[in-house]
């Protein structure tokens, strides 16, 4: 009988140990679902200084505050591209949480002023942003 439970408890214990197995190696191997963005600015001659003055100092929280994660920045090392462009990337939970961000974030009275305030001296942009949405390729070494 002593052994009989001792090998039920033993079978017991390895198939629990086994689903834990199971869902710790399917849960470790979940992949990225965020949505990527990348967009690409061009700015007048001159004004890339005054785009990174602004996005230092005020846009980067102000995406944050709209649900949009600043993943990472660049500038190109193309040296005639590196004076008037900056690409970034951004990620979201989905398409449509970008969009809905995008459009609170358009709207917050805080970035107008922001704008407004770092274009006194002129406009920044020469063109409007250039954007891609993305997601992670599934051999992406990224999780």
């Amino acid at each position: 009988m002593k052994r009989t439970v001792l090998a039920i408890g033993a079978v017991v214990l390895m198939a629990v140990g086994s689903m834990g197995f199971v869902a710790g190696v399917a849960v470790g191997q979940q992949r990225n679902t965020r949505v990527y963005e990348l967009r690409t600015y061009t700015t007048l001659p001159g004004r890339l200084p005054a785009l990174h003055k602004r996005f230092a100092e005020h846009t980067l929280g102000l995406f944050a505050k709209h649900g949009m994660r600043n993943e990472l920045y660049f500038t190109p090392t193309d040296t005639t591209k590196a004076k008037t462009t900056m690409i970034y990337l951004l990620s979201h939970e989905s398409e449509e949480a970008a969009n809905r961000s995008w459009k609170a974030f358009s709207a917050d009275p805080a970035w107008i002023a922001v704008r407004e305030a770092s274009e006194a001296d002129g406009k920044i942009l020469e063109k409007a942003p250039e954007r891609i949405f993305m997601t992670l390729a599934p051999f992406s070494p990224a999780k």
